[in-house]
């Protein structure tokens, strides 16, 4: 698989979907797979770097290559070959719709996000 889109509904107002899902203090709850993430500086503009790592040793490092308050924010590993991006969209005041999208330039995706992943972050956020 090269490409993964996934798209989940949540009832919070877009910035605080926004925040939470920018912010490295929560990533850990709501993907299984990553144990810390931190940044080199929050809020995060382009060139943000964002490390994180799972029950090893070994941190993986991104950096942002576009950032939109409450619209987009996207990431790419530093080889410039994995990216994910994250598109905002408002429903209503209560109700934001957000679509997970990761892609490779070149080869497969590794872990691809499943939709349990989002239904993680729906759930850690409308509990």
């Amino acid at each position: 698989m090269r490409e993964n889109k996934i798209t989940v509904v949540i009832n919070k107002p877009i910035d605080e979907v926004f925040e939470f899902t920018t912010n490295p203090q929560n990533t850990h709850l709501w993907i299984p797979s990553i144990s810390e993430e931190i940044t080199d500086e929050y809020p995060p503009k382009i060139n943000t770097r964002y490390r994180n790592r799972g029950e090893s040793d070994n941190w993986d490092e991104y950096k942002v290559v576009d950032f939109n308050q409450n619209e987009v924010f996207i990431l790419s590993d530093l080889d410039e070959n994995y990216f994910v991006k994250y598109t905002y969209r408002k429903l209503d005041e209560n109700k934001t719709e957000m679509e997970y999208f990761e892609w490779m330039t070149n080869g497969e995706l590794n872990k691809p996000f499943t939709e349990s992943i989002l239904g993680n972050l729906k759930k850690v956020m409308e509990g």
